[in-house]
């Protein structure tokens, strides 16, 4: 396409103007009211040749653009000689385009820099996360910025500052005075960051060693101090248990991050599993609601995951996969205060309920820890948006959860990406017989560890079992809340349906005035996480959930839960039980049960008893449960009875258990 121009030529007396047809590739693009007097292209011209100064274009339009200039340039040596003009002064002139064209190339840019929105100064400035957004490292906000020197999330020059002096890397002051380096935006590609100054050394090749105190005991005292926390292992060369978080000798970034974080002491689990962690074993663990599992398994993981390695610096190292959203978010957020101020540790939450695009693009930020929902996983991974062949460590929380049928599939063929040669850690407060053996086919060698009394309700939790029919359950539920002596909000009530917890949220708030919310799987994921959020924060006084905040959530402010419908399981009834009894927390449960559980009443007497909990006497009485005995009594007589076959009694076991004979 041409495009008509006037080219002046100044050299002539008068000037000369000469109207002509000018390529695309050259044509000049200039306010209307100023008349062409250069070309867009830089082009200088001389005895050496002509360079293009044009970077911008590709080699093809180059070739193309340097064709057409060169054929415009005969064109005016042609007029110039009838008019008797010179090389110099074409030259001159054409020298003089040159300088107006950078000068409005600079113009140009500048305007764009004014249309770009400015870098927010201030922290108060930058808007809250979103579900799934990157969360500032100093202040919680949007993470909109990447600090250049960190490589961590930023939401201002404020924060900034701020990160770089808690990092010991400047007084922050000279962060707004260059405003143009604050960090790089997130539509930016992000480079890896390999420079480790500033980092401790041990950071870089941390290995875990018994501490000279730990050394020092005697088999007998660590037996002892075992008996005293009901620790219990099984395996070869298990690691003794710490005493203090100091002496596994953490790197100082991450000491000061536990410390910030509230853990002054590790609990029995931590005291034996950290160790076992950081020497690399797989490890399956049972311990009791709200006993500290998640930091156990979470130290080793930000080791491992702060180990230099030679591939690259993108690739995750670490995989946490658990069965809801609601626990990934609260892991990841544990884990944020882990890796605070740990140069390129960077976590990834993948949960269904959230934005895709926003989880992939998070993806292209140098991740080093993933938290997961499976079937989340799944779908990133066949859009081949993240590799796990570099993991070294992976962690199944809720193991019993994940390995039933529902997830047992999904979390297969998760560990099929996962190399060969990879850290296993299982973790969950109840691991029933079948789960385990199927967990043992997941790990080498394994560490087996289990505190307390293995799959009981936990300690800190008073248990009441309350006999009563299904019309009576709500008037009982109304008095619960009105009893100044067991009422302490925020309560927690478990119903196993989600219709059943909506119309039973309106009945709470309407006969009692409370202020009542319902959490289910079909609310959003922004719904669930602000009720969540509300319930930590005490804006509800009652909450009508049905198994989302069952397991694993750290509910520290609540003190009374209601199974108002009897669980399915007892496994599921220890979980719901724990949400009472967080972080050593004394607490209460009461559960209410008629002849629509008579399924689990041996599994209820067994495992409540033993607390020393008062059983309803229906229950006791309940021909249901006595037959559930008969049986159990008659199956363990078989199983006394039983014979090695061998070849000389095999025909008379046959005979004995021919059903044909009358």
């Amino acid at each position: 396409m041409l495009f008509l121009c006037e080219v002046t030529l100044c050299g002539t007396s008068p000037p000369l103007t000469i109207k002509m047809f000018m390529p695309r590739a050259v044509k000049v693009k200039r306010p209307s009211q100023v008349r062409g007097k250069h070309l867009n292209k830089k082009i200088k011209v001389g005895k050496e040749g002509r360079e293009d100064q044009g970077g911008s274009e590709t080699p093809v339009q180059k070739e193309e653009a340097y064709e057409d200039t060169k054929q415009l340039e005969e064109e005016i040596q042609a007029v110039g000689d009838s008019e008797g003009l010179t090389e110099s002064s074409l030259q001159e002139d054409v020298h003089k385009s040159d300088l107006n064209d950078t000068v409005e190339e600079e113009e140009e840019e500048e305007e764009e820099q004014q249309q770009q929105p400015p870098v927010k100064s201030f922290k108060k400035n930058q808007r809250w996360p979103e579900p799934g957004e990157p969360v500032c490292v100093m202040c919680g906000r949007y993470g909109e910025y990447i600090c250049d020197s960190t490589d961590n999330d930023v939401c201002s020059l404020e924060c900034k500052a701020k990160h770089l002096v808690q990092m010991g890397m400047g007084t922050g002051a000279d962060v707004f005075d260059r405003k143009d380096n604050n960090g790089d935006e997130r539509t930016q590609p992000q480079l890896p960051a390999v420079d480790t100054n500033g980092v401790d050394e041990r950071e870089a090749g941390y290995v875990y060693r018994d501490d000279q105190f730990i050394s020092d005991l005697t088999d007998e005292q660590v037996q002892r101090i075992k008996r005293e926390l009901i620790i219990e292992t099984q395996g070869g060369d298990v690691r003794r248990p710490i005493i203090e978080f100091e002496h596994c000798r953490f790197p100082a970034t991450l000491g000061g991050n536990l410390k910030k974080a509230g853990y002054e002491a590790p609990t029995p689990v931590q005291m034996q599993m950290v160790p076992v962690g950081l020497s690399g074993r797989d490890v399956i663990v049972s311990a009791d609601t709200g006993s500290g599992k998640t930091v156990a398994f979470l130290l080793p993981v930000v080791v491992r995951a702060m180990e230099k390695s030679v591939h690259s610096a993108s690739s995750p190292v670490a995989l946490i996969l658990t069965p809801t959203r609601e626990l990934a978010i609260q892991i990841e957020r544990q884990a944020k205060e882990l890796v605070m101020g740990l140069p390129n540790m960077r976590t990834v939450l993948l949960v269904g309920g959230m934005p895709l695009p926003q989880q992939l693009h998070r993806l292209k930020s140098s991740i080093k820890i993933i938290i997961a929902t499976p079937g989340r996983l799944l779908e990133i991974l066949k859009q081949k948006a993240v590799q796990l062949d570099k993991v070294k460590v992976v962690v199944v929380d809720e193991v019993d959860t994940m390995l039933k049928m529902g997830f047992q599939q999904q979390v297969l063929e998760v560990l099929e990406e996962v190399p060969e040669e990879h850290q296993t850690l299982l973790v969950s407060a109840t691991i029933p017989t079948v789960t385990e053996e199927l967990a043992a086919r997941l790990v080498r060698d394994p560490v087996r560890i289990a505190i307390g009394e293995k799959n009981q309700p936990c300690a800190n939790v008073r248990q009441i079992l309350l006999w009563l029919e299904e019309p009576s359950k709500k008037k009982k539920l109304f008095e619960i809340l009105n009893d100044s002596k067991l009422y302490q909000p925020p309560v927690v009530v478990f119903v196993d349906c989600k219709l059943g917890a909506d119309l039973l949220c309106e009945a709470v708030a309407k006969v009692t005035g409370l202020k009542t919310v319902a959490i289910h799987s079909d609310k959003s994921q922004r719904e669930r996480n602000r009720i969540l959020r509300g319930l930590l924060d005490g804006d509800f006084e009652v909450v009508i959930s049905t198994g989302v905040l069952g397991r694993g959530l750290d509910l520290v402010n609540v003190r009374l839960v209601v199974n108002f419908d009897m669980p399915n399981t007892m496994d599921e009834y220890v979980h719901q039980v724990g949400r009472a009894g967080r972080l050593g927390h004394r607490g209460t449960a009461i559960t209410l049960l008629n002849n629509n559980n008579k399924r689990l009443f041996l599994e209820v007497v067994k495992r409540v008893k033993l607390t020393g909990s008062i059983l309803p006497p229906q229950l006791l009485n309940s021909p249901h449960l006595h037959e559930q005995q008969r049986r159990e009594k008659q199956k363990a007589k078989q199983g006394s009875d039983d014979t090695l076959v061998t070849k000389n009694n095999l025909l008379d076991i046959i005979r004995k258990h021919d059903r044909r004979k009358k």
